[in-house]
């Protein structure tokens, strides 16, 4: 699957978004308290969102996927 970041973080309601490409279907949408504990955490870092090497990309997807499934999980327990 090919998926791409939309995410505005400089703004005052700032969101990140892991869309995939070729449905449009949005697989992950990270707000508000979820994304500042991520920023927290480094798990969030623009400098490697940003980054033009796809197997960085790759792997950030991948670890925000993993996060935010895990903060969800604890979060309901």
């Amino acid at each position: 699957m090919t998926y791409f970041i939309d995410a505005w973080l400089d703004r005052p309601q700032p969101y990140l978004r892991i869309i995939n490409r070729l449905t449009g279907h949005v697989c992950l949408k990270v707000e508000g308290e979820e994304l500042e504990q991520l920023r927290e955490q480094g798990a969030l870092d623009m400098q490697e969102l940003s980054s033009p090497e796809p197997s960085l990309i790759k792997a950030k997807i991948r670890q925000l996927f993993f996060l935010c499934c895990a903060q969800a999980t604890t979060a309901h327990t």
